[in-house]
């Protein structure tokens, strides 16, 4: 993958990096003033090329940029919040 392009789909509450058909997602809820990243899924052929981290790093940033409190409930996001 050359270039790690993450969308963001707020109506849908998470972020999206897509290549061949396929889709990685971090998804996350609102309430309030605070973000919780609930969950990160690549699917096995993305897997090894950095998109799960462009898609953390790409939440934490945007949650960041809106001031909100965050916390996670995701295992692989928990390894960014130490």
């Amino acid at each position: 993958m050359n270039t790690l392009n993450v969308e963001h789909h707020r109506d849908l509450n998470c972020f999206v990096l897509g290549s061949e058909g396929q889709f990685a997602k971090l998804e996350y809820s609102r309430q309030g003033d605070g973000v919780t990243f609930t969950s990160t899924y690549v699917p096995f052929r993305l897997r090894g090329q950095g998109v799960a981290e462009a898609l953390v790093e790409r939440g934490l940033s945007w949650a960041k940029d809106n001031n909100l409190n965050v916390s996670s409930t995701c295992w692989y996001v928990d390894k960014f919040l130490v």
